[in-house]
């Protein structure tokens, strides 16, 4: 079974651009900070930082509740270390996320089987951890 996920990318000026996600009522911005752009929105490296997060956080949500228990709160900071490579250009050199999850004690003790489960369930994650297959078309056309 395949599924696809559509975002379309409008930009707005300079580096800034507008996402479009299709079925979801909503557009997002995206922009480089500067001196490249003017960093009024996310960059692609911070999207990326809260996607991987959040589809933890979504994930160990899921098993919570496939357990009978329930979080009384849970936050993730995610810290999203970037280096030069050989080539002197930017690159991801890891993702570190601190998840806290608070749940009382009988709660805990549904928990231990998530433990080692929720992070095989995060698709952003576990594809990141594999390296995805990115396919680029160029399109180039003159003024209309």
């Amino acid at each position: 079974m395949h599924e696809k996920v559509h975002t379309r990318l409008k930009r707005v000026d300079g580096y800034k651009f507008e996402i479009d996600f299709g079925e979801w009522d909503g557009k997002i911005s995206m922009d480089e900070p500067e001196p490249l752009g003017g960093g009024t929105a996310p960059n692609a490296a911070m999207m990326l930082s809260s996607a991987v997060g959040h589809c933890l956080c979504a994930s160990l949500l899921f098993c919570v509740g496939k357990s009978k228990g329930e979080a009384e709160d849970l936050s993730a900071d995610v810290e999203t270390s970037l280096a030069k490579n050989e080539r002197g250009r930017w690159r991801i050199e890891g993702i570190k996320v601190n998840i806290s999850l608070e749940m009382d004690d009988e709660n805990q003790k549904k928990f231990e089987r998530c433990r080692e489960l929720f992070e095989d369930f995060c698709i952003v994650t576990a594809s990141i951890r594999q390296g995805i297959k990115v396919d680029v078309d160029l399109d180039i056309s003159g003024p209309a």
